[in-house]
Formats: structure tokens, C-alpha cells, sequence
């Protein structure tokens, strides 16, 4: 790291090259002019990332509207009767 520089993340950017829109790469130069984003790249990453995370919360969120409540409170109870009274009153 070169003095007086400062870098915001230590991971390793790869070179990618994007066909896109031609109205959408003009909104996204028009964010950047407005200094929403430092640049092209840095806009296309967050837009990446963030709809990542969502695809993530949605399959997850799927996973467990397939669970069943039931078998899960039996599954966590299991073992656990006749604990609680043992357990130290704090």
C-alpha cells in the first residue's frame, strides 16, 4: 500500500466487459455526474450486489416457508422435559 493512499476494500477486482442498454448506461453516467456513485464500475457492483443479496433473502425466505413449525418445536424440545426445572433460577 502506497503512503498516504487509503484503500476501501482489500478484495481483488477482476476486468469485466458489459454490453448494457444504451438508456441505462446513460442514467448511470447521470448518477455519476452527480457524484452518486465514484464511477460506472461502482454502480454496477453495488446494483450487482445488492440484487444478489436479494436473490440470497428471497431462497431463504422460500427455504423456510417450507419448514414446518410443528416438527421444528418437537425437534427443539426433544430431550429438553423435565430440564427446566433443574435449570438455576438468575
Amino acid at each position: 500500500m502506497a503512503v498516504g493512499m487509503t484503500y476501501r476494500h482489500t478484495m481483488r477486482k477482476a476486468k469485466v466487459a458489459l454490453s448494457l442498454d444504451a438508456e441505462v448506461v446513460r442514467r448511470v453516467d447521470e448518477l455519476v455526474g452527480k457524484a452518486a456513485f465514484s464511477s460506472r464500475s461502482a454502480a454496477v457492483e453495488l446494483a450487482l450486489r445488492e440484487k444478489l443479496e436479494r436473490m440470497e433473502r428471497r431462497r431463504l425466505s422460500e427455504e423456510l416457508q417450507r419448514l414446518d413449525p410443528e416438527l421444528e418445536k418437537r425437534m427443539a424440545e426433544e430431550g429438553t422435559e423435565g430440564d427446566l426445572e433443574s435449570w438455576p433460577a438468575w
